[in-house]
């Protein structure tokens, strides 16, 4: 994508705000919707409808063409990219729907992760309040998609006052060019590393946030498959591999969806051990009770409750004085 910042810039100075739903809602609304093009801002970069030229301001049409996101269907065109809000931010992510291999994917999720992290933070930080002759904080991003919860952290941490250099890896580079373009517009420097995860990235970090994919996907989507054991796998080697990588004082902020087997939660059973060797204190909520609900259809669900949101708070001992 070229100049994708520069597109991104012109529709914030509409005023645009759109919150994106799930597959399944977003699914049923363009059923409701027909085959009427889209006629707004929200229709083309939110619903990802066909659009005539002439319903674009030609400055508006001449970015997406610079940017390389529009295509044609038809007579029609369509942008190759959506937009979400979040906060007063707007995202760059993949169009409806993310079928593809690369596809980079803003929800609910995104939502529920940011709302994670900033209450996660709010008692740290206002509680262990950071002297100003102190080095910034260096913060990791794992597997950050569109770049969300890197950039609210660096919101979350701003507002306490608090300096922080942002390091935002995923194993995707598309996700990493949608990230350097919504940090760009956000205002937030950031650091790239492409990569597996914590292999991509050198040293210890004061704060480590990852939001991975947790679902058993069948076409094993990079985007969406969180590996085996249910999808947890992933999540699992990133909570390992981010406890050895704390700072003393430091803090890892999981957010992840677990299946719920016979009422019982096996991620946490995972994670418990892991977390009394880290010596680490910690502690561990679950958000939404009943998400992605559809994939119970599916036979490897077969024998699950539900899938759940979840988030993990784990906080490294602090330096001796």
């Amino acid at each position: 994508m070229l100049n994708a910042a520069g597109l991104l810039r012109q529709v914030a100075a509409t005023g645009y705000r759109f919150t994106t739903v799930t597959p399944l809602t977003h699914q049923r609304v363009l059923a409701r919707r027909g085959r009427e093009p889209g006629a707004t801002l929200r229709d083309i970069f939110g619903w990802n409808l066909p659009f005539e030229a002439r319903t674009v301001p030609p400055e508006l049409l001449a970015a997406m063409e610079h940017a390389g996101v529009v295509a044609r269907t038809g007579s029609l065109l369509r942008s190759t990219v959506r937009i979400a809000s979040l906060g007063d931010d707007l995202f760059l992510h993949s169009a409806y729907p993310t079928v593809e291999e690369n596809a980079v994917f803003f929800g609910p999720d995104t939502s529920r992760f940011a709302r994670f992290i900033g209450h996660a933070l709010a008692p740290r930080h206002t509680q262990h309040a950071r002297k100003p002759q102190q080095p910034p904080l260096r913060v990791l991003d794992v597997g950050c998609g569109s770049g969300a919860g890197g950039i609210a952290v660096a919101r979350a941490l701003a507002a306490m006052g608090i300096v922080a250099t942002v390091v935002m890896n995923d194993i995707n580079p598309l996700a990493l060019q949608y990230t350097a373009a919504n940090a760009e517009v956000a205002g937030v420097p950031v650091t790239l590393a492409q990569g597996d995860a914590l292999s991509a990235v050198d040293g210890a970090f004061d704060l480590i946030v990852s939001n991975p994919p947790y679902l058993d996907d069948a076409a094993q989507r990079a985007y969406r498959h969180g590996g085996t054991r249910l999808g947890r796998a992933l999540s699992a080697r990133i909570a390992a591999d981010s406890l050895k990588r704390l700072a003393p004082g430091g803090q890892l902020l999981l957010y992840t969806g677990v299946a719920m087997v016979d009422g019982e939660d096996p991620f946490l059973a995972e994670m418990r051990p892991l977390l009394a060797a880290s010596g680490t204190d910690w502690s561990y909520t679950e958000i939404d009770p009943d998400v992605f609900g559809e994939e119970l259809e599916r036979p490897v669900y077969a024998h699950i409750d539900r899938i759940a949101a979840v988030g993990l708070v784990a906080t490294q001992a602090p330096e001796a004085a």
